[in-house]
C-alpha cells in the first residue's frame, strides 16, 4: 500500500511537535528539581496529547486506508467491519 498523507495528518504531526517541546520542558524542570507534582502533572499532559494523536492517527487509517468498497465485499463482512470502525472509537 501507498504511504499517502490524509488530512489530519498536518494537525497530528503539529500536535506531535508540541508534545516534543512540552517533553523537553519537563526534562529541563526535572534537570532544575521543580516538585514531583508539577512534574507528574506536566508528564500526564504530554501523555494525554500523544494518546490523541494516536486515537487520531488510528481512526483516520481506518476510515480511509481499510475501507471496503461495497462491491466485492459480502454484506455481512460490510456489517462486521463497520462495526468495528464503530467501536474502534472508543479505544
Amino acid at each position: 500500500m501507498i504511504n499517502q498523507a490524509h488530512a489530519s495528518h498536518p494537525d497530528i504531526v503539529k500536535r506531535l511537535r508540541r508534545a516534543e517541546g512540552h517533553l523537553r520542558s519537563i526534562v529541563t524542570m526535572i534537570e532544575a528539581g521543580r516538585p514531583c507534582l508539577d512534574v507528574a502533572q506536566q508528564m500526564q499532559a504530554v501523555e494525554k496529547a500523544v494518546q490523541q494523536a494516536k486515537r487520531t492517527f488510528i481512526q483516520d487509517h481506518i476510515d480511509h486506508c481499510l475501507d471496503l468498497p461495497d462491491v466485492t465485499v459480502p454484506r455481512a463482512h460490510k456489517q462486521v467491519f463497520d462495526e468495528f470502525k464503530a467501536i474502534a472509537k472508543y479505544l
